[in-house]
């Protein structure tokens, strides 16, 4: 999941490039209409912002539900080992996706911060 959110990312890393070559020069300014080009990066930025936070949330979601079902096959089976070692795994991966959604948190700020 981090190597597709590193992908997903990719608009928000190249923020300033993208707006340097969506505000035309002066010799391009007759050729391109600006608001639009604005309009649609806005819009991709969106777009990019919001598939991100789904895949992140859904992520969690499903790992607190394998944590759930893994934590109570632990209360009927305290001394299996191999259900503790996959119990700490899966709660690390948790970990790991609450902390991509405060990443994907300053990813944000950042990119709109520049954009504005």
């Amino acid at each position: 999941i981090q190597e597709l959110l590193r992908v997903m990312r990719t608009i928000d890393d190249r923020i300033v490039h993208e707006l340097n070559t969506t505000i035309p020069t002066a010799s391009f300014v007759g050729k391109v209409d600006p608001g639009q080009t604005c309009k649609e990066l806005y819009e991709s930025l969106m777009d990019a912002h919001t598939s991100r936070e789904r895949i992140i949330k859904n992520c969690i979601s499903q790992t607190s539900a394998v944590v759930k079902t893994l934590k109570e096959e632990r209360e009927k089976a305290p001394e299996d080992a191999a259900l503790l070692k996959q119990l700490r795994k899966e709660q690390t991966k948790l970990k790991l996706m609450q902390s991509e959604l405060n990443v994907e948190e300053v990813v944000n700020d950042r990119s709109w911060k520049v954009f504005s």
